[in-house]
């Protein structure tokens, strides 16, 4: 929640600015789909955070399954990774890449 609360202050200020929306995609877990996480959605969406739920796991359904295939066939397949931080680096630059045709920004976000 805290999470989503600081975005939809960035989100605001975004919408204040541009005129645009900033849109999330929340898997379909619980947590995401609990009655207080439902309470402030409309607080957020009023916001400019928009928040959106795949639907449930179906390959040909959910846009982020194919975009994930097309991630690891195209930008990932045949690379040798040393480590993890060495993999999240090459799924990010794929990320870009895939975002540049459509200019879509992507953003990374660290969790503690």
């Amino acid at each position: 929640m805290q999470f989503l609360d600081a975005q939809a202050k960035q989100a605001s200020q975004r919408l204040f600015e541009t005129g645009q929306f900033t849109v999330i995609v929340n898997d379909n877990a619980s947590i995401h789909r609990a009655s207080k996480a439902k309470e402030i959605h409309n607080c957020w969406k009023k916001q400019g955070l928009l928040i959106f739920f795949p639907a449930s796991y179906n390959s040909q359904m959910n846009r982020m399954e194919d975009r994930w295939l097309h991630l690891k066939r195209d930008k990932l397949r045949g690379r040798v990774f040393q480590d993890a931080y060495d993999l999240v680096e090459g799924i990010i630059e794929g990320m870009e890449h895939r975002g540049e045709p459509g200019n879509f920004e992507v953003e990374r976000f660290i969790f503690n």
